[in-house]
């Protein structure tokens, strides 16, 4: 997977996610503010929840709080032309804002759309084959349980542990995977 995730970070430039003003902050790794209370996440976060996610070529992938669009150019790249990728955004700003970014890229397999209040996800379009959540839930979201695909894979901040959910034969298996820091999922 490391191979794979080096050209998916090549191919989907960080610098083309941020801000104009941060773009010159684009190696940095930690969080650089995007407007509206959220962030492009560290790098070095969005590898190890990549990792963990393992997206294949071909997956139907859901990317919630896809907030700049990057994570989604990344899934992008990561599960490519057979694939699909699903950003969804809460902020209408930044809807707008992630499918100019996305639109920098060659990747007509990936979209962003604006999040319905009181949905979390796009469960219309699942099941998913990954989900993978950029924002700290309170616990896992059942919304998105549904929504997960059998011998699927699902990567969410809880309470500031990122949580992997390995759902095999229809059996869920529930791993923890360190400490991070993560705007809230609303």
């Amino acid at each position: 997977m490391g191979d794979r995730l080096d050209a998916a970070f090549a191919a989907a430039r960080r610098s083309w996610f941020l801000p104009e003003g941060a773009r010159v902050r684009a190696a940095f790794d930690g969080p650089i503010q995007i407007g509206h209370e959220q962030t492009c996440s560290q790098p070095r976060t969005v590898r190890d929840m990549l990792a963990l996610l393992d997206p294949q070529l071909g997956d139907s992938v859901l990317d919630v709080g896809s907030g700049s669009g990057w994570t989604t150019a990344l899934l992008a790249e990561l599960v490519g032309p057979t694939g699909r990728v699903r950003g969804v955004e809460l902020e209408p700003a930044l809807v707008t804002w992630g499918q100019t970014n996305l639109a920098k890229g060659e990747w007509p397999w990936a979209s962003i759309e604006a999040a319905r209040p009181g949905v979390v996800g796009i469960p219309e379009h699942g099941p998913y084959d990954r989900i993978l959540v950029s924002a700290e839930a309170r616990e896992i979201p059942r919304d998105l349980l549904g929504s997960l695909a059998d011998d699927a894979r699902l990567v969410v901040p809880v309470r500031g542990t990122m949580t992997l959910v390995d759902r095999r034969g229809g059996v869920d298996e529930v791993t923890e995977h360190g400490s991070y820091r993560f705007v809230p999922l609303r």
